[in-house]
C-alpha cells in the first residue's frame, strides 16, 4: 500500500510538472463555471514519461491525447470530487466518447481520459461536470498535432 501511495504521488507530481511546463508554453486554460474554477488541458500522450503513463494505464502514442480536468471551489480553491463525462467531436462530426478515471492524491484530484486523433485534427470537447444537483458544461476546442 505504501508503495502504491508513493507511485500515485510520483505520478501526480510528474503530471503536474508536465502541465506546468506546457502552460508556460501556452496560455492558462481555465474557465469559471458557477462556483467552480475548471482547469483543463489536452496534450499528446507522448508528453508523459513511460513511468507516468504506465502508472495511469495510459498508452503512449503519437495519435493518442490525454485530457486532464481538475475542478476547484472558486472561493476556497479546494479540489472538488465531481463526476466527469464527455466527448470530443472532430470537424467531420465524428463523436469520440471520453471515459474519465479519477486520480486522487492528498488534496489533488485529477480526471483523466484519452482520445485518439489524426495529425492537425481539430477536436471540440464537450465535458459535463456534476456534483449533487449542480451540473456545468465545459466546452473547448483544440487542434491536436502528432509529435
Amino acid at each position: 500500500m505504501k508503495t502504491m501511495t508513493k507511485l500515485v504521488a510520483y505520478t501526480c507530481a510528474l503530471l503536474l510538472s508536465s502541465l506546468l511546463l506546457m502552460s508556460a508554453a501556452s496560455a492558462e486554460q481555465k474557465k469559471t463555471l458557477g462556483d467552480w474554477e475548471v482547469h483543463y488541458i489536452a496534450f499528446p500522450s507522448t508528453f508523459l514519461t513511460p513511468e507516468v503513463a504506465r502508472a495511469n494505464d495510459i498508452t503512449r502514442s503519437t495519435t493518442q491525447a490525454v485530457v486532464n480536468i481538475s475542478v476547484l471551489d472558486k472561493q476556497s480553491k479546494e479540489a472538488l470530487d465531481i463526476e466527469v463525462s464527455g466527448s470530443a467531436r472532430n470537424l467531420l462530426g465524428t463523436n469520440k466518447n471520453l471515459n474519465f478515471t479519477t486520480v486522487k492524491e492528498g488534496q489533488a484530484i485529477y480526471h483523466l481520459a484519452t482520445v485518439s486523433f489524426d495529425d492537425k485534427e481539430m477536436l471540440r470537447f464537450n465535458i459535463e461536470l456534476k456534483q449533487g444537483n449542480t451540473t456545468q458544461v465545459l466546452k473547448f476546442q483544440q487542434k491536436m498535432y502528432e509529435e
